[in-house]
């Protein structure tokens, strides 16, 4: 009995409920929905930056893989991966003792051959005259002796004290003479050749032990240790690779349709994956061609490194190629996406009009409008919910027309007594909108 009472009661309040309708549902059936108060903002002209989105790869500004010149056994290695290391700095050395050995041996050789010309052992001055050489004075001395004796035979024989057999036996022995001046010449310059060779040679033992040891060419960071201490590295084995990292080099891949557009000197900003922070550069090179193979331009960009970034890195960059373009534009919370459609929403007789829109650049809170809207327009601030129809009531229209951009060479003044100015700019800015509304319907 109890049962059957409880189940009587229930369907009585359902048909209550469904019998009664809400007093909502009943004000909008009766077109009474209250408006929903909204806030403008106005389309104005603003400068936004133009750029290029491209993608690279951060590389090292300078890579080098040293080796040693000379083989032999490495005696030392002085760093490792990751060091830090300085122009001149010694990183690896092969063991010098044969190379000290041959520069002995060649500065014994090279003292051997100044000496023959009659030069101090030591010393870098190589250069002589020929008539300064020993032999060189002792065969000019003859030579002149035997001319003096051919000359005063000569004399006495036209005085007829001496005999034709005397000034045979003179003549013949001044040839000997400048036959072996000639010769003494001869010897003397191969000597000074001799000098040059051991000269030279001694110069190249002293460079071989120089290259026995492995400096860096340039302030970097060591990337790579190939070689090991005792092992015998032959002639340019890898022993060590050095990379300079700050700055960087920023490779990017700009398509042909904008390449037209990059030039050296624009700022590149970039991002790397997993690093929020945006890192500024400048374009330094650019490739003479296109790539035949993709129609791509290779783009490089310097990039100072704070040290977070490395080499080897994806980077994501914008070229900026204009910083001051005149855009159109409204404020980016005034646009709603619904399935990949922009839409931004007018007020039209006091009711909501939904307008379709085509957008492209952001910077701040401002967005570019391609198309769909004019200048002077009002849309509504964060619309979302708003339908086509709806009524609305405006509490206020933002606009930030002083401080945008001179559009067509006029600006809008404010200063003192100013007031009359805005109110003035704000009929202005209602009859735009009366019209373009109107040219909506």
């Amino acid at each position: 009995m109890l049962c059957r009472v409880s189940a009587l009661v229930l369907a009585g309040l359902l048909l209550c409920s469904c019998g009664k309708p809400a007093a909502g549902s009943k004000a909008r059936q009766n077109g009474a929905e209250p408006a929903r108060p909204v806030r403008l903002a106005a389309v104005e002209v603003r400068l936004m930056e133009r750029s290029i989105k491209a993608t690279g790869t951060l590389a090292a500004y300078e890579e080098s893989t040293l080796s040693a010149k000379v083989p032999g056994r490495l005696q030392q290695l002085m760093v490792d991966i990751g060091s830090v290391v300085r122009a001149g700095d010694l990183l690896a050395q092969v063991e010098p003792r044969d190379y000290e050995l041959r520069l002995q041996q060649a500065g014994a050789a090279l003292a051997q051959a100044r000496v023959a010309l009659g030069l101090p052992l030591d010393g870098d001055d190589d250069e002589i005259a020929l008539d300064e050489v020993s032999s060189v004075k002792q065969a000019k001395a003859v030579l002149d002796e035997a001319s003096k004796n051919q000359d005063r035979v000569a004399r006495l024989l036209k005085s007829g004290i001496a005999s034709d057999a005397e000034f045979d036996t003179v003549e013949a022995t001044h040839t000997v003479a400048a036959a072996k001046y000639a010769t003494a010449l001869e010897e003397a310059r191969m000597r000074m050749a001799t000098l040059s060779q051991r000269r030279a040679e001694y110069e190249i033992a002293r460079k071989q032990l120089a290259d026995a040891s492995v400096r860096t060419p340039f302030d970097g960071s060591v990337q790579s240790r190939p070689a090991s201490v005792g092992e015998y590295v032959a002639t340019g084995a890898p022993i060590v690779t050095v990379v300079r990292t700050d700055p960087l080099r920023l490779r990017l891949v700009v398509p042909e349709r904008e390449s037209m557009l990059v030039r050296a000197g624009q700022t590149v900003r970039l991002r790397v994956e997993g690093d929020a922070t945006t890192y500024p550069g400048t374009i330094t090179r650019l490739s003479p061609a296109l790539v035949e193979e993709d129609r791509m331009l290779r783009v490089e960009a310097d990039v100072p490194n704070p040290g977070s970034l490395r080499p080897g890195m994806f980077a994501s960059a914008v070229i900026v190629v204009d910083d001051r373009q005149e855009a159109l534009t409204v404020p980016t919370n005034a646009v709603v996406t619904f399935a990949g459609i922009e839409k931004v929403v007018l007020v039209q007789d006091d009711k909501a009009l939904e307008k379709d829109i085509a957008t492209g650049r952001q910077r701040m809170d401002r967005i570019e409008v391609l198309s769909g809207l004019t200048l002077g327009q009002t849309v509504v601030l964060d619309p979302a919910g708003l339908r086509t129809g709806q009524r609305v009531t405006v509490e206020s229209t933002l606009s930030e027309t002083p401080s945008a951009p001179a559009v067509g060479g006029q600006s809008t003044a404010t200063g003192a007594g100013g007031d009359a100015g805005a109110e003035a700019a704000r009929s202005e800015l209602g009859a735009a909108n009366r019209q373009s509304n109107a040219e909506a319907r």
